[in-house]
């Protein structure tokens, strides 16, 4: 494996420039909340995940469609369990008044 450093960054990057801002939002999270955590093999196991195509992710995640397709790690269990904050300010529709 690349430096260990190196591999971070392109996760992180991977995992906020999807193609879908549902998957940018859910798995930039879950990395930014967790890659300092893993070890290099988790690493390996995200960064696969990550090379998966978002709609086969996301029906994944949301229990819309079974699949083989995503391996059974520690990761991926991680990933399943994850669940969204609300991020951002108070809520509601922002206006510019």
């Amino acid at each position: 494996m690349k430096n260990k450093g190196n591999i971070k960054k392109i996760i992180i990057y991977r995992s906020t420039h999807r193609g879908t801002k549902e998957m940018d939002l859910l798995l930039g999270n879950f990395v930014k909340e967790n890659v300092d955590n893993f070890n290099e093999a988790e690493l390996r196991d995200l960064n696969s995940i990550l090379s998966i195509d978002d709609k086969t992710l996301y029906n994944w995640y949301f229990d819309k469609e079974a699949n083989n397709i995503i391996p059974i790690t520690k990761v991926s269990k991680m990933l399943k369990k994850f669940k969204l904050k609300l991020y951002g300010g108070r809520g509601g529709i922002r206006t510019h008044e």
